[in-house]
């Protein structure tokens, strides 16, 4: 998912980049599943929801190591990154 330098990609594709790394490392899959405490099933059944990808965009914000590995290979930049966690838990 490689993004400009200008745009900060949507919460559904930067939700999706975030399992795509996790499905490539079966450990840090493990680790996040058992951090939201879920089974596999309830994994599979959560995909594409609101609830998931917010799980999921919060996990990697607060774990630096997985965030810049995922921004390494995406493309994106971690300020990127951080603007859509941002976006996301702003108080209004």
């Amino acid at each position: 998912m490689p993004v400009s330098n200008r745009t900060a990609p949507d919460i559904g594709a930067l939700a999706d980049a975030c399992l795509g790394f996790l499905a490539e490392n079966p450990e840090e899959l493990l680790a996040f599943m058992q951090h939201a405490g879920m089974t596999p099933d309830a994994l599979r059944s959560a995909v594409g929801s609101t609830r998931l990808q917010r799980g999921l965009i919060d996990y990697f914000a607060a774990n630096e190591a997985i965030l810049l590995a995922l921004c390494a290979n995406s493309g994106m930049t971690p300020e990127q990154f951080m603007r859509v966690w941002h976006h996301l838990n702003k108080v209004e």
